[in-house]
Order: structure tokens, then C-alpha cells, then sequence
């Protein structure tokens, strides 16, 4: 399904070739991302259990981000709000408008069944660019304070600044 057609970009339903495309796009950039992970993605795509949203820059895979229909971590978990689970931009198509497209077009499939929408981001400085654009979207922090291995962190207590190291924001979307 073709969600946004314009230019030089395309936002749609991922494909099963785009598999391999992402496997050697990060690789690319020094990052393992297995096939089996894209895999488990497409088949969940294909059993509607997760919607994966791609972009294609100049018919090249450039970027996803996949929605959950709700949250299944976190201080969300019980109360029904779709959640964006994992958002990627391969590092050529960054600063190009591609990240903001992709959240744009994920933010309008969710209000077809919910006025809110949560992800969570991870607190070390390889995610600044995922921090700063989610703020300037509308995302708020939920208040719950920092989570660790899928545990909110309590006051002192001991952690990593790893990937598990999140922070949990919801936004209304109210347009």
C-alpha cells in the first residue's frame, strides 16, 4: 500500500525485498541488523499484527518505523494507545525530510483508530536527533521518569546509558 507519493519519495507498506535492503543499509553504517529481525517485521506486516511503514528515496530503501496497535511495555501497556516501535533513517537519507514524512504519515494511520500515540527513545546521545525531533513534533515525556530493562529506574538506582535506557513520551493528536 502507498501511503504518500511525491517527488522523489514514496512512503508504503514494506515489501519483502526490502529485507536484504536493510540488512546491507546497515550494514553499510556499521550496524547488525539481522534478516530475521526484517523477517519477523514482514510477517507480522502480513498477520496485521504490526503496521511497517518504509520510506523509498529515489527508489532506494531509505528508512521504517513500525506501530504497534498498542503499547505492550511500559506505563502505557494498559491502556490501548498505539505505540511507534523501532524508527530508522539509513545515515545517506538523514536531513533530507524523510524522518519527519515518515512520523507524518504514521501519526495519520493512528488517528484512523486513536486520539494518542506513544513510543519510547532511548537516552544516550545516539539518539539526540530521535529526542529533539520527537519535542518538536509534540511529544511530552508520560512522567514516569526513566525505564531500565523494561522497568521504570527508581531515584539512584543502578543502570547503563545503554539501548535499554528509555524514556517514554506520548502525543495527542488532535488535528
Amino acid at each position: 500500500m502507498i501511503y504518500y507519493n511525491e517527488g522523489d519519495l514514496i512512503i508504503r507498506s514494506m515489501s519483502y525485498t526490502d529485507i536484504e535492503a536493510f540488512v546491507l543499509g546497515f550494514a553499510g553504517q556499521g550496524w547488525n541488523k539481522p534478516a530475521e529481525q526484517f523477517l519477523t517485521y514482514y510477517n507480522e506486516q502480513e498477520n496485521n499484527i504490526r503496521k511497517i511503514i518504509v520510506a523509498e528515496y529515489k527508489g532506494s530503501t531509505a528508512g521504517y518505523v513500525t506501530l504497534l496497535p498498542f503499547a505492550t511495555v511500559g506505563p502505557f501497556a494498559d491502556k490501548g494507545f498505539p505505540e511507534i516501535v523501532d524508527f530508522n533513517v539509513l545515515i545517506p537519507y538523514q536531513k533530507k525530510g524523510i524522518g519527519n514524512r515518515l512520523m507524518d504519515v504514521t501519526e495519520q494511520l493512528t488517528k484512523e483508530v486513536s486520539d494518542y500515540v506513544t513510543l519510547a527513545v532511548g537516552m544516550h546521545s545516539g539518539y539526540g536527533t530521535a529526542q529533539r525531533m520527537y519535542v518538536k513534533r509534540g511529544y511530552i515525556p508520560d512522567g514516569s521518569g526513566v525505564w531500565y530493562k523494561d522497568r521504570p529506574l527508581e531515584p539512584y538506582g543502578a543502570c547503563e546509558n545503554d539501548d535499554e535506557l528509555i524514556l517514554f513520551f506520548v502525543k495527542e493528536l488532535t488535528y
